[in-house]
């Protein structure tokens, strides 16, 4: 087996391919292989580091035993906006409050308008946080002050947006103010966001607008109001939401069986149930799996049966 070091070296050889299956070996560095690596991230050519950073981003998605945080975390201070954004999704699962001013210097005074989205929507873990009271309230007003800045200044659409997408899980009463102005503003865009935060809300006086969203003529409305629906786990939209596994766009579809198998229940099983058959495998896995995955009355895993595969 080939050392770091010269695993380290063909990485930077532009003459070479970056390999996704040797991309691995970056993970969990050691104390001696971290700043190894890091001056030889430096020494990268732009096009190269976008397609390691964006590589390791997707081996974390379909991974979780992969962990590549000692080099997002550096990431976030790329000179390439593309990297630093990719650094951020990169770092999904870190919730370290160590990572809340970076994402605020970020969110504050990046450049581009994308670094400062993904920077907006990542602190949103740390709102969550502090609903559930694991964060302090000195963490929490820092990271509220500057989403509710990008949320009332004259930012980009998609910052605040993602900042309101952020906020939704707060229960203060201005958020709840907040998102129902989006709401009502007339900004396609921050109306989808504030159908969004709704279902991050978790208040179950949103579900009437869910309700009636769930009959937009836009596909990506309908996509956030079912996931929305599915977040309130209120069986009350079950009924609605069984209309949508007929829908014509695939991911609303996907969003309504996920939703379905959040909120559980007999009826909720009943309509995934009748879809076990469905000409689609996408379909007929994601049911199988909503259903493997939901609390339901009884167990439904002995109720499912092999399919022959298209």
């Amino acid at each position: 087996m080939a050392s770091f070091q010269d695993y380290l070296e063909e990485l930077r050889d532009d003459g070479q391919p970056v390999k996704a299956a040797k991309l691995p070996r970056l993970s969990h560095l050691s104390d001696e292989e971290r700043p190894l690596f890091l001056k030889v991230w430096s020494t990268l050519s732009e096009k190269r580091r976008r397609r390691v950073i964006r590589l390791l981003v997707d081996l974390t998605e379909d991974n979780v035993d992969l962990n590549f945080d000692d080099i997002f975390l550096p990431a976030l201070s790329d000179s390439d906006a593309r990297v630093r954004a990719e650094a951020i999704r990169g770092l999904w699962e870190y919730d370290h409050r160590d990572l809340i001013e970076p994402l605020i210097r970020l969110l504050s005074s990046d450049g581009e308008t994308d670094v400062r989205a993904e920077a907006a929507l990542a602190l949103g873990r740390f709102v969550l946080q502090w609903e559930f009271g694991a964060l302090r309230d000195r963490y929490f007003q820092r990271v509220e002050g500057v989403l509710r800045q990008a949320l009332d200044t004259d930012e980009d659409v998609e910052v605040r947006a993602r900042s309101l997408e952020a906020l939704g899980a707060c229960s203060l009463p201005w958020v709840r103010k907040a998102i129902r102005q989006a709401y009502n503003g007339g900004e396609r865009r921050l109306q989808v966001s504030a159908v969004n935060a709704m279902g991050r809300n978790c208040d179950p006086g949103w579900l009437p607008i869910l309700f009636q969203e769930l009959s937009s003529g836009d596909p990506e409305m309908r996509y956030e109001a079912a996931l929305a629906c599915g977040s309130l786990a209120d069986e009350a939209a079950v009924p609605r939401l069984a209309v949508l596994l007929e829908d014509e766009d695939p991911e609303v579809r996907a969003a309504t069986i996920a939703a379905l198998g959040e909120i559980g229940g007999r009826e909720a099983k009943a309509a995934l149930m009748r879809y076990l058959d469905h000409p689609s495998r996408i379909m007929r896995d994601a049911v199988r799996e909503a259903l493997s995955l939901a609390r339901f009355d009884e167990d439904p895993l002995p109720l499912l049966h092999p399919t022959l595969d298209d």
